[in-house]
């Protein structure tokens, strides 16, 4: 019992249930506020209405077992209201209700079938596709804005952006194009060896590394390398609300993060395919050399008069295709982080997995287009 009488009282006023909360509503006391609200026997019947106008104190673990009750019995946000309480009390009563109607920090695993598994793998990949192709639209029409507005053009965030992605970049593309360029040539040069056909070598490696290799090897290391860097600092960006902070100042979120990013990593990738032609092709003279007996200038006119022009601009067109999908993956992406520090790493894989399968889907559709072709 309270200090008033009774913890609670239930009246029925103009076809309303009214309970009057009384006295004081702490933690201490909650076995006998359970113990009042269960004796009440409250039914659902219209609406309830919370009266605070004599209550003393309440705490959260209180409000927690009132609205735990409440909706034991069937009530909904609809069917309940609060009047006459004090701005404190209210205050507190609205953060637990708001509380108890979020939805848990991690749902409780289902055990699926692998007709569900499979069913749901395939909704979240349309789900995936669709809200690709709207960002890929949004985009879109920023470059439109930005070609009748070219002063809104982030020259300054552009460049940096090619710095990371290019300049700094060079060495890693060009050691791995290099050393696949040395194992092709050593495995092709085993084979080659036992009939004598050791220039034939300079076939192999100057059309695999221009044509297939090298941009191919570039854009799946630009996907781990830079898809993943713009998933991670934009995700970031928007867990500390930076991004929130851009649309309230005026400014486009695309024009400010995307567009430079998608910008600079079309313009470098190509660039970074052209060093790794160089850096495969000189992977192969040094096996030449060392295993072949093929010397430098040997190979190099061997490679003038085989290699067509068509190989390395291949290689060259398929560059920028690649760049465009991963930036914008990987922004999109960075875009969709919740504001947590588990979907940052969530998200970021996941560009590196989608980047990664896209160029490679990319690369059998270009090498299907360019046979019919005839190039």
């Amino acid at each position: 019992m309270s200090e008033a009488g009774l913890w609670i009282r239930h009246e029925v006023e103009e076809g309303a249930s009214v309970l009057y909360l009384t006295g004081v509503w702490r933690l201490s006391n909650l076995a006998a506020i359970a113990d009042a609200l269960q004796s009440l026997g409250l039914r659902v019947r219209g609406q309830f209405v919370l009266d605070g106008s004599r209550l003393q104190e309440i705490d959260t673990a209180a409000g927690f077992t009132l609205y735990r009750h409440l909706a034991a019995i069937g009530c909904t946000t609809t069917t309940v209201s609060v009047r006459s309480f004090d701005g404190r009390h209210e205050r507190l009563l609205a953060l637990v209700h708001e509380r108890m109607t979020c939805p848990p920090a991690a749902s409780r695993s289902v055990h699926r079938g692998l007709t569900r598994r499979v069913g749901a793998s395939a909704m979240h990949v349309w789900d995936l596709l669709r809200s690709q192709t709207a960002f890929v639209g949004s985009v879109a029409l920023e470059l439109l804005t930005l070609f009748r507005r070219p002063r809104l053009f982030r020259l300054k965030e552009t460049v940096s952006q090619f710095e990371t992605i290019c300049l700094d970049a060079i060495p890693i593309a060009a050691l791995v194009t290099f050393l696949i360029g040395v194992v092709f040539a050593y495995l092709l040069g085993l084979q080659a060896q036992r009939y004598g056909a050791n220039i034939f070598v300079v076939d192999g490696v100057g059309l695999a590394i221009c044509r297939e290799l090298s941009p191919l090897l570039v854009a799946v290391i630009m996907a781990g390398r830079s898809g993943a860097a713009f998933t991670a600092q934009i995700g970031t960006m928007k867990v500390q609300e930076e991004i929130d902070a851009i649309s309230t100042l005026g400014l486009s979120p695309v024009q400010v993060l995307v567009i430079p990013r998608l910008v600079a990593i079309t313009i470098a990738l190509p660039l970074l395919v052209f060093v790794g032609d160089l850096a495969g092709i000189l992977g192969g003279v040094l096996v030449g050399e060392l295993q072949l007996d093929i010397s430098a200038v040997t190979f190099f006119d061997r490679l003038h008069s085989v290699l067509p022009m068509s190989a390395p601009v291949v290689g060259l067109v398929k560059a920028p295709v690649f760049a465009a999908f991963i930036a914008l993956i990987a922004c999109r992406m960075g875009l969709l982080v919740s504001r947590d520090a588990r979907s940052v790493g969530e998200n970021t894989t996941s560009t590196v997995v989608q980047s990664i399968v896209w160029v490679i889907l990319l690369d059998a559709i270009f090498a299907v287009v360019f046979q019919r072709l005839d190039i």
